[in-house]
């Protein structure tokens, strides 16, 4: 005797063996035997053989017309047997009964199981509702299945264009679009991101970067609400200084200005100015709730996203030529031996008499142009000259801060590499389209103004940090633990040691006007300039306020994100650079394992012939082809070119240096079904 059953809801059929009350042994067509449970068994009969029932029985159901069926079936629940012999005829076959089984089975939509066997026909208003909702499904894996045919053409339907970022980084592996890439990257045995090319879909390599930047983190566009930048309302005194700022010619938003008091006295007082945006702006009020989204102002080659709006920013930038609302921190100290004796916070209007550019006085305010009373350079120093003594006390001061943080470190500071400075020709602030012809430039670092404005920086951060920390105001704080391999500098609400810089706390609280934490952290020394010891009570925010580490944690993100973004667009200039140059040699440095850095472009390459080469190996690289999509390159090893081996030193990485990563895409297409996987 032979029996069909259901398990797991798969039918099968074989031998009976053995039978009790509850359950039959049975064996299957390829031998196995299977214990069953007397309630599956749906069908006993001695023949035709289990293969030929079900083989049989199969091709009988999709005979079977379920609207009929589901016409002739009664009301109430039934049996399948009884819908075989209403369908086909009073003494319905072991073959009918079977495709009727079958049939019902896999039509929910039209009939509800309602136990082994039992069915029940669903009501109209439900059945109509599945049958619409069956020819939707219908039609839209036709619309998958044109779309993906389109795209294994080397076209890209409009609708896939559309949601292209989308597809690739943040898929929803429901969506027809997504599902439509899938089948044709399988298809035609294409990674996602090449068949998306080849069809069209990237509109040149430079827009496919920033647009993918900005739906991540600008989905609603980078435009500004209309919001005008309230008026400072305090009567700030004027203070009996002149200040000066040094920062690059394409910097708008000047945060910070330095003056010096009582040169030749025996006591000096070094004024460190930051712009006072927190003045104006409250916690909680539209502007300050774009620049908490914001988060930061987003830097890259030719172009930047500011955090606030332009005439935000220029209210309170310190513009040389206007007496300027400041927070200002006053330090006093012994101008022989430089000892620091006191520091004041003072709220106020600072004279500015002139912004420094970096650009155009670093090959003018030099060492020996500081150091030496006599050394006159050919050309006029123009407003650097008339502050050459002020600049001359910093640098001196500059040199012995850096000299104390270095003993506290336990080593002195390494920055070997250059910074590198993008012009775009002809961009002039304007969005980049990624044709522009690209200029590379280096400035070293530590030059004397780099060290000026870097050491009154650290100064200002450090000694707000602990200040704010003595009146019980919290704030937000970066900390080291060690210098130890792997330990990281991390934000938090405790003022707790730098060791990386060699200070016992450490507060962003000198660029309000570019990042949120240092707007936070102003608004906390606001209240302690204004209230003291009771600052706490006064401050915007308390301690362990939730919002504290909120912000710290959207901060951190925001942050990662745009430093990515921007090393990422260098990378991408740097690769245009060498197209329009026509470089296809360089000379670099191996710095681990299988990687070259290039000696005087900002540039890391993977290459083939450096695993065996030592660190610190000298090497001339011929270059590979270019992807400006996936920002990569590749090099061959052709010669080496020092004789012997130069140790390399080690290298310190700044805090807010960014590393350009690989493009991660989200689109599940498994290696086995792609013979070229998407990276």
């Amino acid at each position: 005797m032979f029996a069909l059953f259901e398990e797991a809801g798969k039918f099968q059929a074989g031998r009976v063996l053995s039978e009790a009350d509850a359950s039959s042994q049975i064996e299957l067509e390829s031998g196995k035997r299977v214990k069953v449970k007397a309630a599956n068994v749906l069908l006993k009969f001695d023949k035709p053989a289990p293969s030929d029932l079900i083989r049989q029985a199969q091709a009988l159901a999709e005979g079977i017309e379920l609207e009929l069926a589901w016409e002739f079936a009664p009301e109430e629940e039934f049996g399948f047997a009884e819908l075989a012999r209403d369908y086909f005829s009073d003494k319905a076959t072991l073959e009918q009964q079977a495709a009727a089984l079958f049939r019902l089975f896999e039509a929910p939509h039209y009939f509800r199981r309602a136990g082994k066997g039992r069915f029940k026909k669903a009501p109209a208003e439900i059945l109509q509702q599945a049958l619409v909702a069956i020819e939707k499904k219908k039609a839209l894996q036709q619309q998958i299945s044109l779309w993906a045919a389109e795209l294994g053409a080397g076209s890209c339907p409009p609708q896939i264009r559309e949601q292209l970022f989308k597809i690739l980084f943040k898929p929803d592996k429901n969506a027809p679009e997504y599902k439509a890439v899938v089948e044709a990257s399988r298809a035609t045995h294409t990674a996602p991101l090449d068949l998306l090319q080849r069809a069209g879909a990237i509109d040149s390599p430079y827009q496919f970067h920033w647009k993918r930047f900005l739906f991540e983190n600008f989905p609603k566009g980078t435009a500004f609400p209309p919001l005008p930048a309230p008026p400072i309302q305090d009567d700030l005194p004027l203070a009996g200084v002149q200040a000066f700022s040094i920062d690059d010619s394409q910097t708008t938003e000047i945060d910070d200005a330095l003056s010096v008091q009582g040169l030749g006295s025996g006591t000096i007082t070094v004024g460190i100015h930051i712009a006072a945006p927190g003045l104006a702006l409250q916690p909680g009020a539209p502007i300050d709730l774009v620049a908490r989204q914001r988060l930061s102002t987003v830097y890259m080659p030719g172009y930047k996203i500011t955090m606030l709006p332009d005439e935000v920013v220029q209210a309170y930038t310190l513009i040389e030529g206007r007496d300027c609302p400041a927070i200002s921190l006053y330090v006093t100290l012994d101008e022989a031996t430089l000892e620091i004796k006191s520091s004041q916070t003072r709220i106020e209007r600072v004279p500015i008499v002139a912004n420094l550019r970096h650009d155009q006085l670093d090959a003018v305010v030099t060492e020996q142009w500081l150091v030496d009373p006599a050394f006159a350079h050919q050309d006029d120093a123009g407003a650097a000259g008339r502050l050459r003594e002020p600049l001359t006390f910093l640098y001196r001061l500059a040199g012995h801060l850096k000299a104390q943080r270095e003993i506290v470190r336990g080593k002195p500071e390494n920055f070997n590499r250059p910074d590198y400075n993008f012009k775009l020709v002809g961009n002039d602030g304007a969005e980049p389209t990624g044709n522009e012809e690209v200029r590379i430039t280096t400035r070293q670092r530590g030059s004397p103004l780099d060290l000026i404005v870097a050491e009154a920086m650290i100064l200002a951060n450090s000694t707000w940090g602990s200040w704010l920390s003595e009146l019980g105001v919290p704030g937000i704080y970066r900390s080291q633990a060690s210098m130890a391999p792997g330990v990281k500098v991390r934000m938090g609400t405790r003022a707790l040691p730098h060791a990386g810089l060699g200070v016992k706390s450490y507060a962003w609280s000198t660029s309000p006007l570019r990042r949120y934490t240092d707007l936070v952290n102003q608004w906390q020394i606001i209240a302690g300039a204004r209230h003291g010891r009771t600052a706490a009570l006064a401050a915007p925010f308390k301690p362990k306020d939730a919002e504290l580490f909120s912000i710290i944690s959207g901060f951190d993100a925001a942050y990662s994100a745009y430093n990515g973004y921007q090393a990422g667009m260098e990378r991408f200039w740097t690769l245009k650079y060498l197209e329009q140059q026509g470089i296809t040699e360089l000379v670099g440095t191996v710095f681990r394992e299988g990687l070259v850095r290039a000696d005087e472009l900002p540039l890391v390459l993977g290459v083939m012939g450096g695993n065996d080469l030592p660190r610190g190996a000298r090497v001339r690289v011929q270059l590979g082809k270019i992807d400006e999509i996936t920002l990569d390159v590749h090099g061959t090893v052709v010669e080496r070119l020092d004789v012997e081996e130069v140790p390399l030193v080690a290298e310190e990485e700044t805090e807010d240096e960014p590393a350009a990563g690989p493009i991660t895409i989200a689109v599940d297409v498994s290696e086995a079904e792609s013979d070229n996987p998407a990276p």
